[in-house]
């Protein structure tokens, strides 16, 4: 039941940007990381990787943070991060940025409400180069340097629905991004 609810949630979201076969072949490389594993054990392990996605070719360094306060379960985790390299690449900035202050981190909610943002933001226009993506990755990074704090998910939100309707885009009150 919880699966096919879980199903139903993601029924709207966007296509993965990397094909199956590539995360497959990366499945014979994560075999020599122990599980649970750390980002940073996964960057240098498999760091070099190369990753063919629809909008260019990625290493997975470029993907993940290299990180001891992120950990993957399995080698699962490490494909679902890496399948939306424009979502993990903007994570993988956020992430080393709040680990530069000693007191923030991205707990896993909030990563997950980040991801979604971000996966909401593509889904909007994917033909747009994801410039609202880089827009409120870029916010959440002033907010981190500047107010030496992490944002909200729904500060997060709501900045990602200014960006949309600046551009022309409607955003509903009773979606994601209408927060």
């Amino acid at each position: 039941m919880r699966a096919m609810l879980e199903e139903l949630e993601r029924s709207d979201e966007t296509e993965p940007e990397v094909a199956e076969e590539t995360l497959e072949d990366l499945d014979g490389e994560l075999a020599a990381v122990e599980f649970p594993a750390t980002a940073k054990e996964v960057v240098e392990s498999v760091g070099d990787y190369r990753v063919e996605a629809t909008h260019g070719t990625y290493d997975v360094a470029q993907l993940i943070p290299r990180s001891e306060m992120e950990a993957f379960d399995s080698p699962e985790a490490v494909r679902m991060r890496i399948q939306r390299p424009t979502v993990a690449s903007a994570m993988k900035r956020i992430v080393e940025a709040a680990e530069s202050h000693p007191r923030m981190s991205i707990d896993g909610s909030q990563r997950e409400a980040y991801e979604r943002t971000f996966r909401e933001l593509i889904a909007i226009d994917a033909v747009d180069d994801d410039e609202g993506v880089t827009a409120v990755r870029d916010w959440i990074l002033e907010q981190i340097t500047e107010n030496e704090t992490l944002p909200g998910s729904r500060a997060v939100r709501k900045q990602a629905a200014r960006v949309c309707r600046s551009s022309g885009y409607v955003v509903r009150d009773d979606e994601w991004l209408g927060a």
